[in-house]
């Protein structure tokens, strides 16, 4: 009987920078190892989107449309390139207007992308109906998204089978379409029971020609039981990284999945001496970058505190740019609180950084005496629905301090109506500054990524990568 063969996307140029070294990577340095990927096979990239869009701007001083193409350039006109949107999100930190997310799906759809992820941290279906439209409306294929993590142990009320399962049904009877579905646990912190149990309902609802694809890390150190138990549930595809981006907070390596299913009536149909040499190729490529410690290890208290790879080194650079990075346990382990209380919004980005930001504040400042705004907004609805209630004490404090009302209103809808976002509020931005060129590239730009994409695109901005440091030499 043959092997079930297993589709493989390569995580490598956008989770994996992001997850090891915090999206802070110059693309000069890597495209030589997409080609060296591209030539052993390899036809299915994550190559943008997420924090990949931001941190592009932010520290490589690099367009990052320019960016992308220039990867399709280097992956082949074939390759299926795909990005990580977030929602009504789309690329950045705070919801949008409708304007700007169907500008999203045009432009990314213009610069070499094939399929976006469309996912929410609320997995508030409401927010991926419209983002999902207009992926679809250009062209795109649109991989919707339900979010996964284990809650912090003592909690329940989401998280499980059935509360996946509901989500599920909620799209099905959404006004959307879809040409596949990703289970996306960011943490790595959702149990192989679980996965399986998630999966083998979802292929019962959906019936054997979808496609199902599972998205997890290794950061709690159960990433490939994961895998394992997402496919004998019926997934047909997962994600996986290279080295040395790889492991730890990441994807685990294609390398070692492949010797995990040896033996199995899996085949990922790669073959492997090539992918060994595309990886020879990536860590000499990778070989000046300065390696973050903690982007490689498993952390096996992370069930507590689920903090996904994607976020967790992009919070340890800030905590060293602070000159605290020795307070991040303490800052980690008051996580746990911050979700029990804030309405099991999945642990994904920008939740994920709503979390810490508040455990930050509750660690430096004294538990809730200073309430982040991302984590007051959330906990407030002003990004959708949560999971389950907030603590209502969460709420009142919340409500005090940024002296907003609760709401339930669809957040695109207040979005709609506030001048201060949307296409006609960033092209204001470019023109108080200055900037002539008003291209839908440029207002994109301003509206993601606010002051610093200003600045980027005045030519101030500077590269912040971490090189190794030259030895010194001997005398």
């Amino acid at each position: 009987m043959p092997k079930k063969l297993v589709k493989v996307m390569n995580t490598a140029f956008r989770d994996g920078f992001q997850s090891c070294l915090g999206a802070r990577v110059l693309a000069k340095d890597y495209l030589p190892a997409v080609e060296a990927a591209r030539a052993a096979g390899i036809e299915h990239f994550e190559f943008g989107g997420g924090a990949m869009f931001q941190s592009l701007i932010f520290y490589c001083n690099e367009n990052a449309f320019a960016t992308m193409d220039a990867f399709r350039q280097a992956a082949g006109p074939e390759a299926n390139l795909q990005t990580l949107g977030r929602g009504i999100n789309v690329v950045g930190l705070e919801s949008q207007p409708s304007d700007m997310i169907e500008l999203h799906a045009k432009l990314f759809q213009k610069h070499s992308t094939t399929t976006i992820r469309n996912f929410d941290a609320l997995n508030d279906v409401n927010n991926l109906v419209y983002s999902g439209q207009m992926i679809q409306k250009h062209g795109l294929k649109h991989e919707i998204c339900i979010t996964l993590m284990a809650l912090p142990p003592g909690c329940n009320g989401a998280h499980d089978p059935e509360f996946y399962g509901k989500v599920l049904d909620q799209i099905l009877a959404a006004d959307v379409g879809f040409d596949s579905l990703c289970y996306k646990d960011a943490s790595g912190t959702a149990t192989p029971a679980t996965i399986y149990e998630t999966i083998q309902q979802a292929r019962k609802k959906l019936g054997p020609d979808a496609h199902i694809r599972m998205h997890t890390h290794e950061t709690a150190g159960t990433s490939v039981l994961c895998y394992k138990a997402a496919l004998d549930a019926g997934a047909d595809g997962i994600d996986l990284s290279m080295v040395p981006v790889s492991g730890g907070t990441c994807q685990p390596d294609i390398v070692s999945m492949w010797h995990a299913l040896r033996g199995t009536d899996y085949d990922l149909g790669l073959d492997i001496d090539k992918v060994l040499e595309a990886e020879k190729i990536f860590q000499e490529c990778m070989s000046k970058y300065e390696n973050l410690p903690e982007g490689r290890m498993v952390e096996p208290l992370t069930p507590w505190s689920p903090m996904p790879g994607g976020a967790l080194t992009t919070n340890t650079q800030m905590l060293r740019d602070l000159g605290v990075l020795n307070k991040y346990p303490q800052i980690f382990a008051k996580m746990g609180d911050c979700i029990r209380r804030g309405g099991f919004g999945t642990s994904v980005t920008p939740v994920s950084q709503f979390y810490f930001q508040q455990a930050f504040n509750n660690f430096m400042l004294g538990d809730w005496k200073r309430i982040a705004e991302g984590y007051g907004k959330m906990v407030l609805g002003y990004f959708g629905k949560t999971p389950v209630a907030p603590d209502p004490e969460i709420v009142k404090i919340a409500s005090q301090q940024l002296r907003l009302e609760p709401t339930t209103e669809d957040p695109r809808a207040i979005n709609d109506r506030n001048p201060s976002k949307g296409v006609a509020a960033a092209r204001k931005m470019l023109t108080d500054a200055g900037l002539s060129d008003l291209s839908e590239e440029n207002i994109f730009i301003a509206a993601a990524c606010k002051e610093k994409g200003i600045q980027f695109l005045k030519g101030e901005a500077t590269v912040s990568v971490r090189y190794k440091q030259e030895e010194p030499k001997k005398k």
